[in-house]
């Protein structure tokens, strides 16, 4: 019998062994204190986060100084941020950023303001001097920036020096950070504001390149009518910059117009832009304006045009009233694509239980599709997995091996109900990466030959295909040399 009374929790653990707030705090302060030191130890980014928290306890002003001190600190650094350096100043632009809206935020917000301007500001410097390939530090400086806009706010800061400042940072963006200002701030700018922003703008655009000191200009690019100098590719990048600012400012003050001045008149006829101007004026409830920059769209263009010029064409038609001609064109569409976004919004359309015949149809029609991986993915995200194993069984050879990104989720997906299918993925994988000699890929597809192994009891038929036995002996006859694979086989066995 079981004397112990204290609560159990399930499994027979100790409630009191729960790692939680009130469990945490029944501890007391000098051993959490403890702990707390055993656990910084050797963590720069824990050891400068205790000391944001003492700083705090001793008002805001010290935690100013604090994340001052930090963000001088990161903005004057010079060594260059690999891989490995920048998950831990990750976690600490995270920790100074909230400082700044917890702390220093509910008690001065016009200089947590600043604060967080100056963090923002740092972005260009710490992203020069590193490889922000998966672009996890521009997006932890862009979050920040967001955070602005209701700082502004509730600092009541004045539009006209604010404007002022978005326009700097917008001029000397060279990496992006202030992609989103103009939108962060439009509610605190407002239109005085914004207006003063984009006659600045217009005013940076207007203004002649700066020559270069060499006595000779200097080439820094060809294109097919010659040289490319210094001053003009300069000029070519702000002009394309500044279009994008009026752009941003133009949505801001909701001016469709000059949204629409930004673009030449070949640039409208760009599929994307079409859609982009379209959108506006649709909103706008500019109708026939909206489906005459559609329309400006060539032929030639239309074959290539992306999702997003499809739909605000079927959105402008419905608006126009013209529901036939939108359902016409949502099936021409997903014909031509298998995009599924178009099928759902078709059926939608569908009166009574003509939905169920016509996506059937629609169906079939992807089994037939002349890409067999488009087909392969639209059948398994519809999901119909009954005719993506068809799909796979009858057009197997025609598997990129390569596409691995496509081909092992459809492998899981269809393990289950069509193991067959799925040995088929697998081999075309592992096919692929022994043929090209892909060494990089020899563990990966030395689990997906154990995947096949393991389906291969499941397979009731393998009709003409080899069964796993055949398959491996021809595997090792024709690959029998690449010990890299073979080894990582041996090591699942």
């Amino acid at each position: 019998m079981d004397d112990d009374p204290r609560p159990r929790g399930k499994r027979g653990t100790a409630t009191g062994r729960t790692l939680n707030a009130a469990n945490l705090e029944a501890l007391g302060t000098a051993r959490l204190a403890e702990l707390l030191m055993a656990i910084s130890k050797g963590n720069a980014a824990a050891q400068r986060q205790l000391r944001l928290a003492l700083a705090g306890s001793s008002g805001t002003e010290e935690t100013a100084r604090a994340v001052t001190k930090q963000l001088v600190r990161i903005g004057r650094a010079k060594t260059w941020l690999d891989w490995q350096k920048i998950k831990p100043l990750l976690a600490e632009l995270e920790v100074q950023r909230r400082a700044i809206l917890d702390v220093v935020a509910p008690v001065n917000p016009a200089e947590a303001f600043e604060l967080l301007w100056r963090l923002v500001g740092c972005g260009e410097g710490v992203l020069a001097r590193s490889d922000d390939g998966s672009g996890r530090l521009i997006d932890a400086f862009r979050t920040a920036a967001r955070d602005l806009g209701p700082l502004a706010q509730r600092a009541g800061l004045p539009p006209e020096a604010l404007a002022n400042r978005t326009f700097q940072a917008l001029a000397g963006d060279e990496h992006g950070v202030w992609d989103e200002l103009i939108p962060t701030l439009a509610s605190q700018l407002g239109t005085t504001g914004l207006q003063l922003v984009r006659d600045a703008v217009q005013a940076w655009r207007a203004e002649p390149a700066t020559p270069s000191p060499a006595s000779k200009p200097q080439v820094v690019a060809w294109s097919g009518s010659g040289p490319i100098h210094a001053g003009e590719a300069q000029s070519r990048l702000r002009k394309r910059t500044a279009s994008l600012m009026l752009q941003r400012i133009a949505d801001a003050l909701g001016d469709v117009d000059g949204f629409i001045q930004q673009f030449d008149a070949p640039s409208r006829t760009i599929p994307a832009i079409a859609a982009a101007i379209a959108r506006r004026l649709l909103g706008a409830g500019r109708l026939p304006e909206a489906w005459a920059a559609l329309e400006g769209v060539d032929a030639r263009n239309r074959k290539h045009a992306p999702v997003e010029w499809e739909e605000a064409r079927v959105d402008v038609l419905e608006a126009l009233g013209r529901s036939d001609e939108a359902q016409t064109f949502r099936w021409a569409c997903f014909a031509a694509t298998l995009n599924a976004t178009h099928l759902r919004a078709y059926l939608r359309k569908l009166p009574g239980f003509e939905d169920v015949e016509a996506e059937e149809r629609a169906l079939d029609h992807a089994l037939t599709f002349k890409d067999v991986h488009r087909s392969l993915e639209f059948l398994v995200s519809w999901p119909d997995l009954r005719r993506a194993s068809e799909l796979v069984l009858g057009r197997a050879p025609a598997l990129d091996g390569d596409l691995y990104e496509l081909l092992s989720p459809a492998a899981d997906a269809l393990e289950g109900r069509y193991p067959l299918a799925a040995t088929l993925l697998r081999r075309a994988i592992i096919g692929f990466t022994l043929s090209a000699s892909r060494s990089s890929r020899y563990k990966h597809a030395a689990r997906h030959f154990r995947s096949c192994r393991d389906t291969a009891v499941y397979v009731e038929n393998f009709g003409s295909v080899p069964d796993h036995s055949a398959y491996e002996r021809a595997l090792r006859t024709t690959h029998g040399r690449k010990f890299g694979f073979w080894q990582e086989v041996d090591k699942l066995a």
